[in-house]
């Protein structure tokens, strides 16, 4: 992990109340998203579209917002059952862009320890955006909100 001077970077981690095993699968299996992800109230309107083989190498979701929701989709590109999840994360609006996630659990007592790690490419609008607050301050929150509620996402069943 890391970014290059050409990229930013935003890196989260929180303590989940659950063994590795089931964060994995709240995480791997896109239909699950709708439970703990943090842009889940942006548009209760959202359109989703699944493909693949939910929690497998090559699933996909897509979703289609208003305008704070945006467009894009998601393909999950590698998966190491328990400990490691890699998305290729693709932004059509309000703006194009390519990113990276990748979600790396680590057994922590009674619970798992999660870090959420995006990296993406510096473009012209993450660079004007960057004048004004960095992407880490933009996206850091998010994260923090994310991991809040897959923690209560998974201790609720």
């Amino acid at each position: 992990m890391g970014a290059t001077k050409d990229q930013f970077e935003v890196v989260r981690t929180g303590q989940v109340g659950a063994p590795p095993s089931e964060v994995f699968d709240r995480i791997a299996r896109f239909r699950n998203w709708p439970s703990w992800s943090p842009w889940e109230d942006i548009d209760p309107d959202m359109e989703r579209t699944y493909g693949g083989t939910d929690g497998e190498v090559g699933a996909s979701h897509a979703w289609r917002g208003n305008r704070k929701a945006g467009e894009g989709r998601m393909e999950i590109t590698a998966l190491e059952p328990g400990a490691r999840i890699e998305i290729a994360l693709s932004f059509l609006k309000p703006f194009k862009s390519e990113n990276t996630l990748t979600f790396t659990l680590a057994g922590a007592g009674d619970g798992t320890e999660v870090t959420w790690h995006m990296v993406g490419p510096k473009t012209l609008a993450t660079k004007i955006m960057g004048i004004f607050k960095s992407m880490d301050k933009m996206v850091g929150p998010d994260f923090e909100k994310g991991l809040t509620r897959l923690d209560a996402a998974v201790r609720a069943g």
